[in-house]
């Protein structure tokens, strides 16, 4: 991670490599018992089963969504405000899923530092969404269900799984509204959050 005059402060940004390495290492919140019970294990699956309809260097399609914090959110009202970072995960209540969003909580000052707003999204029912991430704690960025039409964004952006559940994808959008990152992740692997800040750095 590059250090800059204009940036964070050498102390903040070794305290944040700090908590990335955590975050990398192991899972970054302890699960009770109880919230255990009720994750689903899909098993190993298929890395990769879309083909993406959108690059780098091309405007992002625009959407809204309803957030589970309740009304709705476009990508379009953040056009010359906020960068953003799309974060698509394939289902709620399934240990990667569980273990990526929550690990966002303790680098929000990075987003905050790079201007960015995270988009948390699948295509799980607001109901869903609402009592998963209440059992993970409060998270800090909007919450986002493609439930219906059913997987619609998810598909403008060519990630829809033929089983119907989206890839853990991140999508990095400037303000513009110009995609300037796409990954495509393995989706039984958590996506590494050092490579995003690094990517989101380059939009300085």
């Amino acid at each position: 991670m590059k250090i800059k005059a204009n940036g964070f402060n050498a102390t903040m940004l070794l305290f944040g490599g700090v908590l990335i390495a955590i975050f990398l290492a192991q899972p970054v919140f302890a699960l009770s018992d109880a919230y255990k019970e009720n994750i689903y294990n899909p098993g190993v699956l298929k890395p990769i089963d879309s083909k993406l309809k959108v690059k780098v260097g091309q405007k992002a399609p625009d959407f809204t969504l309803p957030a589970v914090a309740g009304g709705k959110i476009a990508l379009s009202q953040y056009r010359g405000k906020k960068n953003v970072v799309l974060s698509f995960v394939p289902a709620a209540w399934t240990p990667v899923c569980s273990d990526q969003w929550p690990g966002y909580n303790i680098v929000r000052d990075m987003f905050d530092a790079h201007d960015a707003i995270l988009l948390g999204i699948t295509v799980d029912n607001i109901p869903t969404l609402f009592s998963w991430t209440n059992q993970m704690g409060k998270l800090w960025f909007p919450v986002l269900s493609d439930f219906y039409p059913h997987g619609k964004v998810a598909q403008q952006y060519g990630i829809l799984r033929t089983d119907g559940v989206a890839e853990r994808a991140i999508f990095i959008i400037d303000k513009k509204g110009i995609i300037r990152y796409i990954d495509v992740h393995d989706i039984n692997q958590r996506p590494s959050l050092e490579v995003l800040i690094t990517e989101l750095e380059k939009l300085k």
